[in-house]
């Protein structure tokens, strides 16, 4: 995996990458951190000390990192299928900034 920045996160693969709840509407939510292992439309899978656990994409905000780097995305920025995610996320993409 390579080439992911604060811009165009929507629009990769999420799969294999670090992710942390850092705020959802659910509050037993926040906290629950690993690598995600499976997304669906509507939930990431993330795995810690073998333990799975399933969040709702759409009421929750992500820190995403990779390589030292680390990004924030909404996950109504995401929820959306995987192979969907390259078209129908691209408003999002037009909307976040480039930082680093």
């Amino acid at each position: 995996m390579h080439g992911y920045n604060n811009k165009n996160i929507v629009l990769h693969e999420l799969i294999g990458l670090y992710a942390k709840v850092i705020d959802c509407k659910d509050g037993s939510q926040i906290g629950i951190e690993g690598r995600v292992i499976n997304e669906t439309k509507n939930l990431l899978y993330l795995r810690h000390d073998s333990k799975t656990r399933k969040v709702v994409k759409k009421i929750s905000k992500f820190r995403f990192s990779h390589d030292g780097d680390s990004f924030v995305v909404d996950g109504v920025e995401i929820n959306f299928r995987p192979y969907e995610r390259t078209e129908k996320a691209l408003k999002f993409y037009k909307r976040r900034k480039l930082n680093k």
